[in-house]
């Protein structure tokens, strides 16, 4: 049996709600010192650096300057970003206002633009076969959870409550569906 089409979309929109989970400790702790952000950022911070260095080594080894290029352009795109959003000292997104504002807009634009490319790779892997999409499906979705935690680590101790951090969440990862 093959998967179709609206399986494998539905399948990725798990994926994207899987991104949800990451606000999910919010609704349970409440403690936002600095000892306690520091270790969830640290945890965040550490699950995805894991995965980037992963996906470096693995590039590496099919074409090192495709895979320096495409670093160097994902750097580039996020310089830009910042800068631009630099400039916008007025900037507010429901709760939040300027720098805290500007920082959850740059982290939820990078992961969104970010998102395209595990969309495709949720596809692609069903091409290779359905046990080999679902084993994708299943690790692209475990390795959105802590960016939804990434997400929600620069909004609700910042006063964004914890059930919009997971709505903006899974809106980073919408495009994996498409």
């Amino acid at each position: 049996m093959t998967a179709t089409p609206l399986s494998v979309g539905l399948l990725a929109l798990l994926t994207a709600v899987a991104t949800g989970a990451g606000a999910l400790p919010f609704f349970f702790v409440h403690d936002f010192s600095r000892r306690n952000l520091g270790l969830a950022n640290a945890l965040a911070a550490g699950l995805m650096i894991a995965a980037s260095l992963g996906l470096l080594y693995e590039g590496g080894l099919h074409g090192i300057g495709l895979t320096a290029l495409g670093a160097l352009v994902g750097a580039g795109f996020v310089a830009l970003s910042s800068v631009f959003l630099g400039g916008h000292e007025d900037a507010h997104m429901g709760a939040l206002r300027g720098a805290d504002a500007r920082r959850a807009l740059l982290l939820l634009g990078v992961m969104t633009v970010h998102s395209f490319t595990e969309g495709v790779g949720v596809g692609v892997a069903f091409g290779g076969g359905k046990k080999l999409g679902l084993l994708i499906t299943l690790v692209i979705a475990l390795h959105n959870i802590p960016e939804g935690l990434a997400i929600s680590l620069t909004m609700v101790p910042r006063g964004t409550p914890a059930w919009q951090a997971v709505l903006w969440s899974i809106f980073s990862s919408l495009p994996q569906p498409l």
